[in-house]
C-alpha cells in the first residue's frame, strides 16, 4: 500500500471519528416579549421588554435592553430572570421577574457567562458601554455609599472606583445617576450623578486620571 493511499485513510478516519472541525454556534435572539416587574416598595408594577438568548435554538437565558458588541465575536447583554415571591405558607408558585446584571456571550464557542460588575445594583444602576470598559454608579452594600465605576472586561480590579457621595434611594429605577457619557479622543468618561456634580475622567491605557475640567453650567 503507497504512502498516499495510507495517509488519504487516516485522514478519512480522523473525519470520521469527530476530529474534523467543530460545528459553529448559532446564536441568535427570540421575539420580543412585554412583562411586569415590581419597584422598590413592591407595590407598583413596571413595564419591561425582554426576549430570550437562544444558542442554537435552546433557550439559555433571558435579556432585555440592546446588546454591546465588544468584538467580532462578543457581546455584552442584560439578563433578566424570575425568582419565586412565594411566601412559606403558600401552596403555589408565584414567579417575579427582576433585572439583573451583565452577560457575557461568546459567538463562537456558544458561551455565556456573567460578568462581574463589582458594587452594581440591578435595580438603580445604569451602564454605558465603550469598546470594552463599561461605566456606571455603583451603590455600596450597606446602601450608604455611591461609587463613580469604570470596569474592563477581563480585568479582575476596577479601572476607577471613587466615592461621589450618598445614593438617593429613590423609589424609581435608573434613579441615582444618568447614565456616564463616554468621548473618543481622548478616551474620557464624564459622571453627573446630581446637578451639583460633573466629574470627567481620562483612560489612559489602564491607567485612569482624573480630569480637572470645570462644570460650564456653575462657572
Amino acid at each position: 500500500m503507497s504512502r498516499r493511499l495510507i495517509l488519504i485513510l487516516v485522514l478519512v478516519s480522523m473525519a470520521e471519528s469527530g476530529l474534523a472541525a467543530p460545528k459553529p454556534h448559532v446564536v441568535a435572539f427570540g421575539p420580543w416579549v412585554p412583562v411586569k416587574w415590581p419597584d422598590t416598595t413592591g407595590q407598583k408594577m413596571l413595564d419591561l421588554k425582554i426576549r430570550g438568548l437562544l444558542v442554537d435554538t435552546r433557550l439559555k437565558e433571558f435579556t432585555t435592553d440592546a446588546p454591546h458588541e465588544l468584538t467580532d465575536r462578543l457581546f455584552a447583554v442584560r439578563r433578566v430572570f424570575r425568582v419565586n415571591d412565594a411566601l412559606p405558607n403558600e401552596n403555589r408558585v408565584r414567579w417575579q421577574w427582576q433585572r439583573g446584571g451583565w452577560l457575557l456571550v461568546d459567538r463562537v464557542t456558544g458561551r455565556v457567562t456573567p460578568l462581574s460588575l463589582p458594587e452594581f445594583d440591578p435595580y438603580y444602576s445604569t451602564a454605558n458601554w465603550y469598546r470594552d470598559y463599561v461605566a456606571y454608579c455603583g451603590i455600596s452594600e450597606d446602601g450608604k455609599k455611591l461609587f463613580a465605576m469604570v470596569i474592563q472586561v477581563g480585568r479582575k480590579k476596577p479601572i476607577l472606583k471613587k466615592d461621589v457621595g450618598e445614593p438617593a434611594s429613590d423609589d424609581a429605577p435608573d434613579s441615582e445617576c444618568p447614565a456616564p457619557t463616554w468621548e473618543r479622543t481622548p478616551i474620557r468618561v464624564t459622571f453627573q450623578p446630581d446637578d451639583t456634580q460633573k466629574i470627567v475622567f481620562s483612560i489612559r491605557g489602564r491607567v485612569v486620571d482624573v480630569v480637572n475640567e470645570p462644570d460650564e453650567d456653575t462657572e
